[in-house]
């Protein structure tokens, strides 16, 4: 390049926008791809935010494969959720709220509007085309037991294995027919048990899942409604036209995620490795008329978080975290898995992947790039290659960008660990930076070289960021993730200590300015380092943190499930509960010295506020530099453009205060 030329590329490098705190409200997200069963065609979700009205204003999308134009289906609907393609392909079914409640709405892909098909007075949670057209299956909740006479004023309940924020008695789900034309819904199912309930973040419930001659379906059956008890889980098959159920392998919890094959001989479900929670979850396959069959992904030893069936019958596509990345296989019933070829894409894998299979086996995911938000991929089959198919953040990409790469480093206990590095722009190794540990929640999850706001943000400050996978995380196989049993905090921390050991190395980490936060677990993660190691951490931020298990075991909306981690109840055993007291952070909490932002949500059912409250008095009482943020909305974090925003900010002026 001659000097002129690098001056030019100079100057725009130096004139190209940043991110910065508005940046993320213009990402543009993309869900829930769905390919047409001619392959011709894409439906999906794309939704923008609207910080003036403080919400995401969302519609669906038609791309053409062959020429990717565009063509917009849905306008000013809210609550858009679960395109589906009719069988046929000659329309579109989609959720959208009515009233405030999700009603089924069928379009006519040849023209003419959207026509209402159910009226449920408590809404759908999800849907289903028999494999001919005429009937849906649905999800609805039953209605709350009426009371009478001075009765109607007595609104006691039963609290049982559940969350602190319940205020009802919790009502189950259950399983309804309706003719695609319209008219009088017919219930199948009913009693005291229910359909999965999904609470996010967490995964999509079970889709109902038909025959081919639509005779049947596959559901799961959860022992009751109560959240606590939702690892009752067993499937059952459900014969259409009487109702009748009958089980398909005989187990009582753990099984989920049924998928009938296209031929309707066999059935996937999801089951962890010996039945046991800390293990990492399986695609087992079993015949049609039950039994519990076998695992097909024992030899991937991942975390697989999605099965869909190739139209062979004889494979599947499924997906896990790998490494720090997402890998995709077809993974035959029989025989060694094949990875796809994905390139650089990062497959979206939240709780599962987003993604969708039709009858010719092209495959449509969204993910996103290191350097590129998310968008819309598309393989003509699973040997072919991985095309975007959108670009709808292409104004995000041009921006001035910090580049990541994957780092690894050997920890205590025989583990090798791996993480993300993204370095800000213009960075220069002879310099020293301030790092930023930003902590994966989960802790079944990973950090990822996908596309990061969190990280992108941070690094547009100057910062190099650190995202470190520590045991426990689901992508490095079995061994790796139950390594974490009956120790939360020890054993992980110090992986992520080796990880930062590793980077001083590096020789450009300014050691007076290591901060260290996350959410949730990255939260626990953040407020044990804290106080395990006290004079590492220059300054903190703590969302939603777990900083007592006794807390989380009693009032969370996993409740006694916690007690897996652990051998058990609390209760039952004084070396479980002193377990829990000294894998609390609490427990270290009065040697915590560094400046601490602590935010959290008051209607958070997943991990309770009072244990940031905890946290703050602990730190607040003995006079350290803390500040306590509340965001008054339900749910484990703000999913509200405008709350989102105001957290993002709030990490980044506690950083430039304490680190800059």
């Amino acid at each position: 390049m001659n000097f002129r030329l690098w001056l030019l590329s100079a100057a725009l490098v130096a004139s190209a926008a940043k991110f910065d705190i508005d940046t993320p409200s213009k990402i543009v997200r993309v869900s829930d791809p769905q390919l047409s069963p001619d392959g011709k065609s894409i439906a999906v979700i794309v939704s923008r935010a609207n910080l003036e009205e403080n919400r995401s204003d969302s519609e669906i999308v038609l791309i053409d494969v062959a020429t990717k134009a565009q063509r917009v289906l849905t306008q000013g609907r809210r609550g858009l959720a679960q395109p589906r393609w009719t069988p046929s392909g000659d329309g579109l079914g989609f959720l959208a709220t009515v009233d405030a409640k999700p009603q089924l709405f069928v379009l006519p892909l040849a023209g003419g509007e959207a026509q209402q098909v159910t009226h449920a007075p408590n809404g759908l949670q999800q849907y289903s085309f028999s494999p001919d057209g005429t009937q849906i299956a649905f999800v609805t909740s039953d209605d709350a037991a009426k009371r009478t006479g001075v009765e109607r004023h007595n609104r006691s309940f039963e609290i049982a294995n559940n969350d602190f924020l319940v205020t009802t008695q919790p009502v189950s789900s259950h399983l309804w027919m309706t003719p695609r034309a319209g008219g009088k819904a017919r219930r199948l199912t009913s009693g005291s048990w229910t359909l999965p309930i999904s609470f996010p973040p967490s995964p999509p419930a079970a889709p109902i899942s038909w025959t081919p001659d639509g005779k049947h379906v596959t559901i799961v059956k959860v022992g009751t409604p109560y959240s606590g008890d939702f690892n009752l889980t067993s499937i059952h098959v459900v014969d259409v036209a009487t109702g009748t159920m009958r089980p398909l392998t005989g187990r009582l919890q753990r099984e989920t995620q049924p998928l009938i094959s296209p031929d309707g001989k066999k059935v996937s479900y999801w089951y962890p490795r010996g039945g046991e929670g800390k293990n990492v979850n399986e695609i087992h396959i079993t015949s049609f008329e039950g039994g519990e069959g076998k695992s097909i992904t024992r030899e991937i030893d991942r975390n697989v978080m999605r099965a869909i069936w190739m139209p062979d019958s004889s494979s599947m596509l499924v997906s896990a975290n790998d490494g720090t990345g997402v890998s995709l296989w077809r993974q035959p019933l029989e025989g060694k898995a094949v990875r796809l070829d994905s390139g650089k894409v990062v497959a979206t894998t939240g709780f599962w992947l987003d993604a969708s299979v039709n009858a010719k086996g092209s495959i449509a995911f969204t993910g996103s790039e290191p350097l590129w938000p998310t968008e819309v991929y598309y393989l003509d089959s699973a040997s072919g290659k991985t095309t975007r198919m959108t670009e709808f953040n292409r104004e995000i990409a041009a921006l001035e960008l910090g580049k990541n790469e994957t780092v690894t480093w050997a920890g205590p206990d025989g583990f090798t660990n791996d993480g993300v590095v993204t370095y800000p722009p213009g960075f220069t190794a002879g310099i020293k930076y301030p790092l930023v540990l930003y902590i994966h929640g989960g802790p079944r999850s990973a950090s990822k070289v996908a596309f990061s706001n969190y990280a992108q943000l941070f690094a547009a400050q100057g910062y190099v960021v650190f995202e470190p996978n520590y045991r426990g995380s689901d992508n490095l196989g079995n061994a790796y993730q139950a390594a974490i049993w009956n120790d939360a905090g020890e054993g992980p921390g110090k992986d992520v200590m080796a990880g930062v050991d590793m980077l001083k190395k590096r020789g450009w980490v300014d050691e007076s300015r290591i901060a260290t936060c996350g959410w949730s677990y990255g939260g626990y993660m953040t407020t044990w380092l804290l106080g395990r190691y006290p004079k590492v951490w220059k300054a903190a931020v703590a969302g939603a943190s777990v900083t007592d298990w006794m807390d989380q075991y009693n009032l969370g909306d996993a409740n006694v499930r916690r007690g897996d981690a652990f051998g058990g109840s609390p209760y039952t055993d004084p070396k479980r509960m002193e377990a829990m007291r000294v894998q609390s952070p609490m427990h270290y909490a009065t040697s915590v010295v560094a400046p601490t932002l602590i935010l959290a949500t008051t209607g958070d059912f997943r991990v309770p506020i009072m244990q940031s409250y905890r946290f703050y008095h602990a730190l607040a009482d003995r006079g350290i530099e803390t500040s306590f943020i509340g965001y008054p909305v339900y749910g484990h974090s703000p999913t509200d453009p405008v709350h989102q925003r105001d957290v993002m900010r709030r990490y980044v002026d506690w950083f430039k205060q304490h680190l800059n």
